[in-house]
């Protein structure tokens, strides 16, 4: 990798360090807003003091490291990055917001990523890792990421990047581009279960990575019964029966009464704010213990952290028995044990809550998110320059922390791409992409499909082709291959052209619907719609492939290719089949299965070929 020498680089010694092989930083997009960097905020240096960076890093290409775990000794083990022998290049782009607790996010700005990506292009990079979103869908000629990848994909440098915690809401979507693969979050087979006693005997199984607990019953409160005399009364009303609870439930700084809440465990819920500083004010008032309950919109997706005093989280069914027993009794009484690591935990994976989700609204024909990977309570890295809830009051330290977001799920694929990089070189970023979404997975551990926050079983515009599969994507059999060209003629039927001054549009583009991607996405079709793909034979010689359909209730699918043979790798094949909104398209041999999902508006009839 090639790495010309510039102040903004860290130049690492090769007996000291082989892992990061290089460093650079972009500011002027903030200093051109904000002014000077205050260095007692963030370093003016590719140094990591938010904790965001490191952690995604390390779950990249992080070496092996034993007796990992994060505070409390939580998920001790044996850690280890995605592709562990890889080397890694750093471009931090995003700073710390001036006078806002970095729990709150940081920013990025568009000037400094595409100088970023630029020179990741020019050290010549093979995969880009991007954890980076936006609050709303970006049109394409506005998304830096977007614009800075097609050229990536110029140099056939593979980009994953987050699809964003916008979730549950539908079309909130980051990163929709298709020479992208967009990830989305789920769940793990580990839980942190920590269990909470109510006075009336009932357990209710919390999760936290918090390693405090109670040992003996305090009373317990809800948030709107104890907000200070200063919260303006008509924010303090609580609709029990409708479940519409307001911000005076949510904990907010400076909420709480010291008098009301001293002593007390106090129940917040989620919604405004975020979860760590919830804790921090009850701790502010006075109050030995908290709990987290989810809205209706969180669904029982936990998310935990490390609280700053005996906490445990709840999903909204449980957390509406809390509120239920508050109610009920005349002094409520409960108490928080230590929370405990939980393995082979059933069932998993389970969509976020807080993923972002389809329809695509940038690009209608590309179904989003292309997979989706580990991003609930993931284990990795941590930056000694913060602590775990990022609170500027919390001064613990650790090396290791459990965060969430498709932050997390973004490098899990990223590492993927990059062992795929290693075993096939000859394949195109594209044939990675392709790799990855057609032995995805739509299944849980308990053999049931996999489920989105509230049970329900996931669409595709939650998880795309499903919960992504490396040691499946080496050898996927056959792929949905593209080259730049492809992807410039895309660009032509959606309406950009002169993209490249190499190249000109034709006098007809061609259907934007037969774009080769690996997923079918019919937005707004009535009556029957022809799709066509091409297949390339990556697998043995003389394969034969047969075709099958599962389409929804009310839909139909038709293919045109029941059978066919590649008789040699490389082989081609074009296929044309009808099909019908949100289903899947399996292709069968004796020893390896292709899918590819679809999506689409009730009430379409589609021919794919």
């Amino acid at each position: 990798m090639r790495f010309p020498p510039q102040n903004s680089m860290i130049q690492t010694h090769q007996a000291f360090c082989r892992k990061i092989i290089g460093a650079r930083y972009y500011i002027k997009g903030f200093e051109k807003y904000y002014g000077p960097l205050n260095t007692t905020e963030d370093s003016r240096s590719p140094r990591d003091k938010d904790g965001h960076g490191t952690h995604t890093a390390s779950t990249a290409v992080g070496s092996r490291v034993k007796n990992a775990a994060t505070l409390g000794g939580f998920a001790r083990g044996t850690a280890t990055g995605g592709a562990p022998s890889a080397h890694l290049a750093i471009y931090k782009v995003c700073w710390a917001i001036p006078e806002q607790e970095k729990a709150d996010g940081n920013t990025c700005f568009e000037e400094d990523m595409l100088a970023a990506i630029d020179d990741a292009i020019g050290d010549g990079v093979h995969v880009m890792s991007i954890s980076i979103g936006t609050r709303e869908p970006a049109p394409l000629r506005e998304d830096s990421i977007a614009i800075g990848a097609f050229h990536a994909l110029q140099n056939d440098i593979v980009v994953a990047c987050s699809a964003g915690n916008e979730g549950p809401a539908p079309s909130t979507l980051s990163n929709p581009s298709p020479w992208v693969i967009t990830v989305g979050a789920s769940s793990v087979d580990r839980a942190f279960l920590a269990p909470l006693v109510l006075g009336n005997g009932m357990e209710i199984k919390g999760q936290t990575v918090t390693p405090y607990k109670l040992d003996k019953a305090y009373p317990l409160v809800f948030a709107s019964d104890v907000v200070a005399s200063n919260v303006p009364q008509e924010f303090n009303k609580v609709s029990f029966l409708s479940k519409q609870f307001t911000e005076t439930c949510q904990c907010l700084a400076n909420s709480l009464s010291p008098t009301k809440v001293k002593g007390k465990i106090v129940l917040c819920m989620r919604g405004s704010g975020t979860r760590v500083a919830k804790g921090m004010e009850v701790k502010r008032a006075g109050g030995f213990g908290f709990i987290l309950g989810n809205s209706q919109a969180n669904g029982n997706d936990v998310i935990v952290d490390a609280h700053v005093l005996p906490a445990t989280s709840v999903g909204y069914s449980d957390a509406m028995k809390i509120l239920n027993y508050i109610r009920s009794t005349k002094d409520p009484m409960a108490r928080i044990e230590l929370a405990r690591t939980v393995i082979h935990y059933r069932p998993a994976p389970v969509m976020a809550s807080f993923t972002s989700r389809g329809p695509n609204v940038i690009h209608p024909s590309i179904l989003k998110p292309d997979v989706t990977a580990p991003g609930v309570n993931i284990l990795a890295a941590w930056s000694g320059a913060t602590a775990p809830s990022k609170l500027y009051e919390d001064k613990r330290l650790v090396k290791y922390n459990i965060i969430s977001g498709t932050s997390m799920a973004c490098p899990h694929v990223a590492a993927a791409a990059a062992l795929l990089r290693a075993i096939h070189p000859e394949w195109s970023s594209a044939a990675v992409r392709s790799a990855l979404m057609t032995t995805a997975w739509m299944k849980n551990n308990v053999g049931g499909p996999i489920a989105d926050h509230s049970g329900n079983a996931a669409t595709p515009f939650q998880l795309g082709s499903g919960h992504f599969r490396p040691e499946m994507a080496a050898d996927p059999g056959l792929v949905y291959d593209a080259s730049y060209t492809d992807h410039l003629l895309y660009l032509c039927s959606y309406g950009i052209k002169n993209v490249s001054p190499k190249f000109k549009c034709p006098t007809v583009s061609p259907s934007i619907y037969n774009f080769n991607y690996p997923s079918v996405s019919l937005p707004r079709i009535n009556g029957t719609v022809t799709v066509t793909r091409t297949v390339t034979n990556v697998g043995a010689s003389s394969s034969v492939y047969f075709f099958s359909a599962r389409p929804p209730p009310g839909y139909a699918v038709k293919g045109f290719a029941w059978c066919f043979v590649l008789q040699s790798c490389g082989a081609e094949e074009e296929l044309q089949h009808n099909s019908k909104s949100s289903g899947k398209i399996p292709w069968r041999m004796a020893a390896a299965r292709v899918s590819m999902p679809l999506g689409g508006t009730p009430g379409l009839m589609v021919t794919t070929m």
